[in-house]
């Protein structure tokens, strides 16, 4: 899998997850939007991810180590409260955010090597 899939992988998964979140709660807060917003910025950044645009490659990076970051509470939360529905949702947001950043990790090593074989 390329780093661009993963990304949009990433990105579909947390909108998804979000909306139900939301849409699920029986008291719905605008806070159970956030990964629905950062998945739709990185949904935005597919195309320059996919033409190996640096810059949106990097932007794209940090959104999904915030967003990797971030969800480790709401699943604390989840895990406390109980709610196995929660926690999926979140473990999955959690699967997929960290399988992309393996992926963008491994596309920069392999564009490094790849600069320092053409530099030979």
């Amino acid at each position: 899998m390329k780093a661009h899939t993963a990304s949009l992988v990433n990105s579909l998964i947390l909108i998804a997850m979000g909306a139900w979140g939301y849409l699920a709660s029986e008291s719905p807060s605008i806070t159970a939007l956030i990964p629905l917003f950062f998945g739709v910025v990185l949904l935005l950044c597919y195309r320059g991810v996919k033409a190996q645009n640096k810059v949106i490659a990097h932007v794209a990076v940090l959104l999904t180590l915030l967003v990797l970051v971030a969800l480790f509470m709401p699943l604390k939360g989840a895990i406390g409260r109980a709610d196995t529905e929660a926690t999926v949702r979140v473990a999955l947001m959690i699967a997929t955010s960290a399988l992309s950043m393996v992926y963008f990790i491994k596309s920069f090593i392999d564009a490094r090597k790849n600069k320092e074989g053409a530099d030979e």
